[in-house]
């Protein structure tokens, strides 16, 4: 293939730089219409290789989108994130596609392209964004208008011109690949395979799909019924998902969702919003929000009771968000910095009735939302995390009044993270009663949707009671009294 031997005669150092460009942001001038496909496949291309490189896919895009302008941003923006995201959500059945098709490895940028490219081209007859042949045009004019990577026009024409021919065969053989197949690392598929062996595959295949948009109602300003009247209003389609939720059918810009600006409703999980209805707080209860950024528990209990509550955060610029969110709101909460594990740092002195414990977890239960933390995370992460939550739980429980409770909360499906440390938890404060809690909550396909409630088979044998409700992110819930 001619286009092979025209990137073989490249030397080795200067495809070391165009990576090392593409790495650091330094990439020639891109000149594309902004609004169109081949603009947006080249940020995808970027974004992915950012999060290749370490940097979780949110702060890619937003350094992308600040370094394009804000006229180019604004028109850029949706597509660039839906086409990074529809990658990173396939990215080892892209890689195996660019690695059968590609018999010497391209520079990043330009494999970054082809898997990007991919992404689009293999979604399901009926449910493809842009037209095969648009795809492949947008994607060759897109190297094209990058100097350094102009060479491979050739290669990116014929090699995605040579996945369509062989499309459903390459489909069908990338299968027989474990990785390929269900787009995560290997140790990530053993881990769910022994904590759910009755459901894994269901859990992994939910994490590959869009999570719904789910909005959290203002208990101080409507309730769910009555908001969803306002909606119909609208007409924008949306269902209730919970005492406080609602599910909107297709998800839409928050500026577009009546009241949000307002403080009305704000963006939350169905599965989140159980953290503040367990907390069980009323009026006049001193609260601790342990790990409080960016406020969304933090505004939820507020919703519902006048609380005494401190919001803590280990990171000054993620605490702003908490202020931001809570003005948004028209509420107010006492914001610290600290580290959860040092109380020493923050703490004045006087108990809590009540402490919400959302510690740092693998967030292995939110990948249908943050499809790079899959690739982000390594398999020692989920030791040291949970090496950390006993640090920070040891730490808080001293902190809690006799009598009062604290919620233990994990947005991971990891027993290490969920089960395994309530029982420890429980075993090592003698004065720590589990009280009832939801326990694990495993996100599953919505094609299992019965229509009415019903528990899911434990994890492992650990006696886990799971989540019903289908449309809900992995969460694990333990509840402690002290007694």
């Amino acid at each position: 293939m001619t286009q092979r031997s025209s990137a073989r005669r490249h030397s080795k150092s200067s495809i070391a730089q165009k990576q090392a460009a593409v790495r650091q942001g330094r990439l020639s001038a891109l000149h594309l219409a902004p609004d169109s496909l081949g603009f947006a496949l080249d940020g995808a291309a970027q974004a992915v290789g950012a999060v290749r490189e370490g940097s979780a896919l949110p702060a890619a895009l937003a350094a992308l989108h600040a370094s394009t302008g804000v006229a180019h941003a604004a028109l850029s923006r949706g597509a660039v994130q839906d086409i990074a995201y529809r990658t990173l959500r396939r990215l080892a059945s892209v890689d195996w596609l660019v690695a059968k098709l590609v018999h010497k490895a391209p520079p990043a940028h330009v494999g970054n392209m082809l898997s990007c490219a991919f992404a689009l081209l293999s979604d399901e007859a009926g449910t493809a964004a842009y037209a095969p042949f648009t795809v492949v045009d947008q994607a060759v004019e897109a190297i094209g208008a990058r100097r350094e990577f102009a060479f491979a026009k050739g290669l990116v024409n014929a090699v995605l011109r040579n996945f369509l021919r062989e499309r459903d065969a390459l489909l069908d053989e990338f299968r027989a690949d474990r990785v390929a197949r269900w787009n995560y690392p290997a140790w990530w598929i053993d881990a769910v395979e022994r904590a759910w062996p009755d459901r894994w595959q269901d859990i992994l295949e939910s994490g590959n799909r869009q999570g719904p948009l789910t909005l959290r109602v203002n208990a101080r300003r409507a309730t769910a019924e009555a908001y969803l009247e306002t909606l119909r209003e609208h007409q924008i389609d949306a269902t209730l998902a919970g005492v406080h939720a609602v599910r909107l059918a297709t998800p839409m810009p928050v500026e577009r969702i009546p009241g949000f600006t307002d403080g009305v409703v704000s963006v939350q999980d169905a599965g989140a919003q159980l953290a503040a209805q367990w907390l069980a707080v009323r009026d006049g209860m001193r609260v601790l929000d342990a790990c409080a950024a960016p406020g969304g528990k933090t505004g939820h209990v507020l919703e519902l009771a006048d609380v005494d509550l401190v919001a803590l955060e280990s990171d000054p610029s993620r605490a702003e968000r908490i202020g931001e969110n809570l003005t948004r709101l028209g509420l107010e909460a006492d914001v610290r910095i600290g580290d959860a594990g040092s109380p020493s740092q923050w703490h004045d002195g006087a108990p809590f009735d009540r402490i919400l414990a959302d510690v740092p977890c693998s967030a292995s239960g939110i990948v249908r939302r943050h499809p790079d933390i899959r690739w982000l995370r390594r398999e020692s992460d989920i030791a040291a995390l949970a090496a950390e939550q006993r640090r920070i739980l040891s730490a808080l429980w001293p902190l809690v009044k006799p009598g009062g409770e604290l919620l233990y909360v994990t947005c991971s499906i990891f027993p290490e993270e969920g089960e395994l440390q309530a029982r420890w938890f429980e075993s090592a404060h003698e004065d720590a009663v589990r009280l009832d809690a939801p326990g694990q909550l495993v996100p599953v396909l919505a094609r299992e949707q019965a229509g009415s409630a019903a528990e899911l088979p434990s994890a492992a044998g650990l006696g886990q009671r799971t989540g019903s409700d289908i449309d809900h992110d992995g969460f694990f819930y333990a509840r402690f009294q002290k007694r």
